[in-house]
């Protein structure tokens, strides 16, 4: 399997929402109930902001959309352009943590190391623009990841605006120079 990235753009913003819905239907279901599922939907999704910003990695596996996820500037910690409360405001390079975000991966590309290159592309660029550390909040499906990746727990929440409380976890990490 030969894996690329490249930058999302808007063209691409169809095929994403699909992955993205593969991705809340299939393995984060293994975590959540129905209603929770549902809820997420509210939740999570694609934010067009950090595609415009060009933060946002498409992960392909001989050709195929595999995976995508991307990092933000930005206040707003997690959802998509439906979601409400979100802060477009700029974050301040070496003073906030730059906000990894929407991260998803097709059910048939699991467990394959997808995941760590899209935080390895976004740690990376975060710390080319100035950042020190990152920021994120996690599902449970994700959350094994991360802590793999040297994230650590900062606090666990529920969201309830979709209607059902979701269980996250807002996870941090340094940025070595």
């Amino acid at each position: 399997m030969t894996l690329t990235h490249r930058i999302a753009t808007e063209a691409d913003i169809p095929a994403l929402v699909v992955l993205m819905d593969l991705a809340i239907s299939g393995p984060l279901a293994d975590f959540l109930t129905a209603e929770q599922v549902a809820a997420s939907r509210v939740l999570m999704g694609l934010d067009s902001q950090i595609i415009a910003d060009r933060t946002y990695f498409i992960v392909e596996a001989d050709g195929v959309l595999a995976a995508c996820g991307g990092w933000s500037r930005r206040i707003t910690t997690y959802g998509g352009d439906h979601t409400p409360g979100r802060v477009p405001e700029p974050l301040t390079p070496g003073v906030d943590a730059a906000r990894v975000r929407a991260m998803y991966t097709h059910p048939d590309f699991l467990r394959r190391g997808i995941g760590r290159m899209i935080l390895d592309l976004c740690e990376t660029a975060a710390r080319a623009e100035g950042y020190t550390s990152v920021e994120l909040v996690a599902t449970l499906g994700g959350e094994p990841l991360y802590l793999a990746a040297g994230y650590r727990e900062i606090e666990r929440f529920e969201d309830d605006r979709g209607g059902a409380p979701v269980p996250l976890v807002r996870m941090g990490k340094p940025l070595a120079g």
